[in-house]
């Protein structure tokens, strides 16, 4: 318990990137399409393909990746401030999300120097959207159990099976895609390699999947007999878990594993000031405050353990199962309250934003893996299991 816990000594974000803060701000002020909160609150899941190259344009997209490859070699701290402030905003970023916060770095750790060249540059300029090809029909959670498969002929490989719950595939041209290269389910992180995927590629098929909102944010994905160059594998056959659990150490400890219903808490509590009632919730308030200060405190800590080259697997585990807690608390305790005194008047965007989040906060849990497998690692790390 002690290794654990030693690992969330306080950390600051550094001087340099709270001055970067201020440039952020300039920029949302005058770039940031003037929608409700109702949309603004789908932020990381809302995609503008635009909004991602104003941001390339000013080197924002593929920030911490060097310059040789089109990034502006930027560290974790700086990323983390235009995260905080992109969500706290409610920008559209998921155009380009996954490819800067993970596939790029991915690419310049694990893949090759030919992989390096072709893919950062085109993710840098927004040019190549990314999504992630992990989670399968009837496998729960179980990343080991996967079944899709890549199976090595004279050129390149034949890669067959499917994926689910896959954000953005109907709109980004790439998917870096866990997959057996040898063994069966029963071997479990053996023979796991990753493999980037054309998804322009014959016997690729994607199908969204319509949620509870309306939104169709994610989609299942078929592959048929879809032939892959040599070049599609990244880095070693056979080395996949270890390069999956990696990336997911930049998945897990991000501001959005704490923001994603932010957009709501900043309108609520402005509604409240309007209303002259902010008093009467005084206490919630100080609760979400406490709560989100402490929360970024640990996320900060974990970005800090990155920029040191660690990978703070059980850390950044940890802050995102009491990440995503805090942010689905937060339509839960904000819809109750309006329930409270059903007579009072409710102002429009505040309802439609505390539905829309009451719908979509379930997933919270579930994206970068559920409660329950985060919670098994976090026992690991205790030495509890």
């Amino acid at each position: 318990m002690t290794t654990l816990l030693s690992q969330f000594r306080l950390a600051r974000l550094p001087a340099e990137a709270e001055a970067f803060r201020a440039e952020v701000k300039a920029f949302l002020s005058t770039q940031m399409p003037p929608v409700p909160p109702d949309i603004r609150a789908r932020s990381w899941m809302g995609f503008s393909a635009e909004f991602s190259r104003r941001m390339a344009e000013r080197g924002w997209v593929g920030l911490t990746l060097p310059r040789e490859y089109g990034g502006a070699s930027l560290n974790a701290f700086s990323r983390f401030v235009l995260v905080e402030e992109l969500l706290a905003a409610g920008a559209p970023v998921s155009a380009h999300w996954i490819a800067d916060r993970q596939s790029g770095p991915l690419i310049l750790k694990y893949g090759t120097e030919k992989q390096r060249r072709f893919y950062l540059p085109r993710i840098c300029a927004a040019e190549a959207f990314f999504c992630i090809g992990m989670s399968e029909p009837n496998s729960g959670s179980d990343l080991a159990s996967v079944g899709t498969r890549a199976i090595r002929m004279e050129s390149g490989w034949r890669l067959n099976g499917r994926k689910i719950w896959t954000t953005n595939a109907e709109h980004c041209e790439y998917m870096i895609a866990l997959v057996r290269t040898s063994g069966g389910p029963e071997d479990r992180h053996k023979g796991l390699s990753q493999f980037i995927v054309d998804l322009s590629l014959p016997g690729v098929t994607v199908r969204p999947i319509r949620d509870l909102s309306g939104d169709a944010h994610f989609s299942e994905v078929f592959f048929d007999d879809v032939a892959l160059a040599d070049d599609a594998l990244i880095g070693q056959e056979g080395g996949g878990w270890e390069q999956v659990t990696a990336e997911l150490a930049f998945e897990r400890s991000g501001p959005e594993r704490l923001y994603s219903s932010i957009v709501l808490l900043d309108h609520w509590i402005g509604c409240l000031r309007k209303s002259g009632e902010a008093g009467l919730h005084a206490a919630t308030i100080g609760r979400f405050v406490a709560h989100l200060a402490t929360l970024r405190n640990m996320s900060i800590t974990v970005t800090s353990q990155l920029v040191s080259g660690q990978s703070p697997v059980v850390g950044a585990a940890l802050v995102k199962d009491i990440g995503t807690e805090f942010e689905q608390s937060i339509p839960a305790v904000i819809e109750a309250a309006i329930a409270a005194d059903p007579s009072a008047e409710t102002d429009a965007d505040l309802y439609r934003t505390v539905a829309y989040l009451s719908q979509i906060a379930p997933t919270f849990s579930l994206r970068g893996g559920t409660r329950e497998i985060l919670r098994g690692m976090i026992a690991r790390g205790l030495g509890l299991r």
